[in-house]
């Protein structure tokens, strides 16, 4: 890639082991970016940062829901130049189950990881962001937190909630440099993706292919997305490209939103 439009700058990344989040990870280092990738995974946050060249990335092992762990991560960031630049808050964990199917414990991890969690980041990064001069905050939602599945109320309610998280960080900290916008894609082909589909196939009576398929007949541009078709769009948000953007909620989804649910069983 001969456009190095994060030259320079430092990012930080959650959820950046795996799925979308790795490929953010991919995209910002061939953009000229320092990346300090965060996950509960030291495996997985090992695989990324081996693929990738020496020097050009910092971990730390953690979970976002966790406080003290919040302030090891900003910490490690800051090991690089002192400096904060862009935060992608990208890790989540799914969830199904309709109200009266899952307990509060439950409910509680999943807006603790999808909601609190990026709260946590953002209200440790910002003081720095700021300090650096401004910077850009992208958050990582998700189609559902603007459209309801069945059986899906703790994770939908949870990408909902970030959206306006989103939006009430643009309007407070956009007087002091911070922009701040929203990603909701659609279906992703990434490890949590598949879990969700493998219960489909089952479901369906087919395997995991089978079920990204039958799910890809309903979008407008006929497939699932890859990561990697998340992450330019991610750069373009953390790149002064998009300088006077804050607040957008930007919807990735091949076309899901705008399909007329009522007529999708007349397909095929």
């Amino acid at each position: 890639m001969n456009i190095r439009r994060l030259e320079n700058k430092i990012a930080l990344i959650t959820g950046g082991g795996s799925g979308i989040g790795a490929a953010i990870v991919r995209r910002f280092v061939e953009e000229g970016a320092h990346v300090c990738i965060v996950d509960r995974q030291k495996s997985s946050l090992e695989a990324v940062a081996d693929s990738l060249p020496k020097g050009s990335v910092t971990t730390c092992v953690g979970n976002v829901s966790n406080a003290n762990d919040v302030e090891r991560m900003i910490r490690t960031a800051l090991t690089v130049e002192g400096k904060l630049h862009i935060l992608v808050n990208d890790a989540a964990i799914n969830s199904s189950g309709a109200i009266t199917d899952i307990s509060p414990a439950h409910w509680g991890e999943v807006l603790g990881v999808n909601l609190t969690g990026p709260f946590l980041m953002m209200r440790e990064a910002i003081p720095h962001l700021i300090k650096s001069g401004g910077g850009s905050i992208i958050n990582i939602a998700s189609l559902g937190g603007l459209r309801c599945p069945p059986t899906s109320v703790a994770y939908c309610t949870s990408k909902a909630g970030l959206i306006m998280l989103t939006q009430a960080a643009a309007v407070d900290y956009g007087p002091k440099g911070i922009r701040c916008n929203v990603i909701c894609p659609g279906w992703v082909r990434t490890p949590m993706s598949d879990e969700g589909l493998d219960r489909l196939a089952l479901l369906l009576n087919t395997n995991r292919d089978g079920a990204y398929a039958r799910v890809a007949r309903d979008i407008p541009l006929g497939k699932v997305a890859k990561p990697e078709e998340i992450a330019p769009l991610c750069a373009f948000l953390a790149s002064d490209e998009s300088s006077y953007m804050t607040g957008a909620v930007l919807v990735l989804d091949g076309g899901s939103a705008v399909v007329d649910a009522g007529t999708i069983s007349l397909k095929n």
